[in-house]
């Protein structure tokens, strides 16, 4: 049996990317895959986490300096919960970070709750809670904002464990967060999430401040070494669609959280050895999850061939869900848009209850337009009358939750579409209410049921459902937009370029593909911005903040430049070109031959 595929760990692949920005060479050939391609692809991309050391420098998610900074930040956590007088946890991020810390912060203050103990735990996101549902990628570069939201979230508090996550340790919003933290050491300990190496910081100037991220991970590091700081950065691995931090950086992302979290919880209230062990059988319980949700490769692939249809057609898909499973059904959509550039019907997310079971900070949102609208009733009063046989429904549920509810959803949903789906879990022996699930059954196209045994650690069972979920719904929507053909190679093409990060991602994306110079990308890149055949000269000498709030505007921006590197076609030209075929694809490879 071959080892695993170790290709990006070379110094040599890709040198000037860091890990989270490189091209994972088990999907360079994504694009050509079948469902079935697709998915055994995601598997081995999502195994590479839990992958052992190697003698190569990355530290990895089971390395033993990884889980004794876990153990540590855990201890810090735990004395909080204990004494939660004038405390706070804060769990911070941008775009799937933000998501994934409201999901975590928000899922173990219920915890507390249960137990009659008072909160400790708090999420900040940039741009707030529409973020949560819509791509806000401006504030992920205002550093000074990100300052701000936490000092609010903190006011009057003594003590603070402030835990800041950036994938690709590069979002000024996060070094804002760090910088005041550092700057305010009596009250902050500061402990930052990523998956690149520290010496990858992102070392370019941030707008207003003085520091880089990359400064402020050397002061961290600093601290580090008498533990008043702390940097848990294993690499996972490239991602399956290169820069799509969503996916193994989303899932990273949870499973380090709550396993800070979980352990602290035992600690303080169980009386659990809160040790290097123990944590160890947290992680391997996540392995155990992921090795379990891909046990059904070819049930997966069904969902990824339906989404992929429906997508391909013009239909759309939704998930209707329940509980945290519903949440991660909106997260994913969520996401689609600025992966993808997708539509926000394309993929949407519906929970029963609505804002009451979501409980964010800031309330319903539903004023803000009709993609903040998340309820079932609201999918039966603007989705249920329009649905075809084109669309393509997933329903995300639990034996826990009230299987009348669903089939009665599902019978009124198999009125207007076949391609009905289901994805549930259950606990090893739960056969309660047979019958009911019997008729969702019945009533779908598919289903695909996944039992877990009992945990062998005191990790919830429910959250090894809900990465099951995530890793479930991110190979529906990536497969679904990769067989739609908005994947290049395994690059996203049809990126938005709202953000400094997403608009040097685009370039160097274009330098990669098209073999031109940096200059000559960059401007392909800015006249698709701007809609110009001649930029003036004032254009490029432009910040690129400018560039980015221009782009806002504009639609295909990414493919259009790359059309024109190629072909040496006139902007007329190259919109005519995508109009005719939107594949990208396909456009791509007809100008290339």
């Amino acid at each position: 049996m071959e080892g695993p595929d170790r290709t990006w760990e070379s110094p040599d692949y890709e040198p000037s990317l860091p890990v989270s920005e490189k091209s994972n060479p088990l999907t360079r050939d994504i694009d050509q895959a079948s469902a079935i391609g697709i998915v055994r692809m995601l598997q081995a991309c999502d195994g590479q986490m839990f992958e052992e050391d190697t003698a190569v420098k990355y530290q990895r998610l089971l390395s033993k300096q990884v889980v004794q900074t876990l153990v540590e930040v855990a201890k810090r956590v735990e004395l909080i919960l204990k004494d939660p007088q004038d405390s706070l946890v804060v769990l911070s991020g941008c775009g799937t970070s933000g998501r994934i810390a409201f999901l975590v912060a928000s899922r173990f203050s219920r915890r507390l709750k249960d137990v009659n103990q008072s909160s400790v735990y708090s999420y900040i996101i940039a741009g707030g809670d529409r973020a949560l549902l819509s791509s806000q990628e401006a504030p992920e570069d205002d550093a000074k904002l990100g300052r701000l939201m936490l000092k609010e979230a903190c006011e009057g508090k003594k003590r603070v464990v402030f835990i800041g996550v950036s994938c690709g340790l590069s979002a000024p919003f996060v070094a804002g967060q760090l910088d005041f933290c550092l700057r305010h050491p009596e009250v902050f300990t500061p402990v930052l999430v990523g998956f690149n190496p520290a010496h990858q910081a992102r070392d370019e100037p941030i707008e207003g401040c003085t520091f880089t991220f990359r400064s402020v991970v050397q002061r961290m590091l600093e601290l580090a070494q008498s533990q008043r700081a702390f940097i848990i950065s294993p690499a996972v691995g490239p991602e399956a669609i290169s820069g799509s931090s969503r996916m193994k950086g989303g899932s990273a992302t949870k499973i380090l959280l709550e396993v800070i979290l979980s352990t602290a919880q035992a600690a303080a209230f169980s009386r659990a050895p809160l040790t290097e062990t123990v944590t160890l059988q947290y992680l391997l319980a996540y392995k155990n999850a992921v090795d379990v949700t891909y046990s059904r490769t070819e049930q997966i692939s069904t969902l990824v061939e339906a989404a992929g249809k429906s997508l391909r057609c013009g239909g759309r898909v939704c998930y209707l869900g329940w509980g945290t499973l519903a949440v991660l059904g909106l997260i994913d959509a969520s996401e689609c848009n600025p992966t993808f550039g997708a539509d926000y019907e394309d993929i949407r997310g519906f929970i029963a209850g609505g804002y009451v079971e979501l409980d964010n900070n800031e309330g319903p949102l539903t004023s803000l337009g009709p993609d903040f609208s998340i309820s079932h009733e609201e999918f039966f009063r603007s989705v249920l009358p329009s649905l075809t046989d084109r669309d393509t429904v997933l329903l995300l549920y639990t034996h826990s939750d009230d299987l009348g509810e669903v089939a009665a959803l599902a019978r009124r949903v198999r009125e207007r579409t076949s391609s009905l789906h289901a994805i549930y879990h259950r606990g090893g022996g739960d056969n309660a209410a047979t019958d009911r699930q019997e008729v969702i059954d019945n009533l779908c196209s598919s289903a695909l049921k996944i039992s877990w045994p009992s945990p062998q650690t005191r990790i919830s069972v429910h959250m090894q459902w809900e990465l099951s979920t995530k890793l479930l719904l991110n190979a529906i929507s990536t497969g679904g937009h990769v067989l739609k053909g908005k994947v290049y190679r395994n690059h996203m093409v049809d990126v938005q370029v709202t953000n400094s990060k997403l608009y040097r991602r685009a370039a160097r994306l274009l330098q990669k593909l098209s073999g031109h110079p940096k200059s000559r990308c960059e401007e392909a890149l800015l006249k698709a911005i701007y809609q110009s055949e001649q930029l003036t000269s004032a254009i490029p000498l432009s910040d690129v903040r400018a560039h980015t709030v221009a782009a806002n505007h504009r639609s295909r921006v990414v493919p259009l430049a790359l059309i024109l590197l190629l072909t040496n076609c006139s902007l007329k030209e190259a919109e005519s070109r995508l109009e005719q075929q939107p594949i990208i694809r396909e456009v791509v490879v007809v100008c290339l031959s």
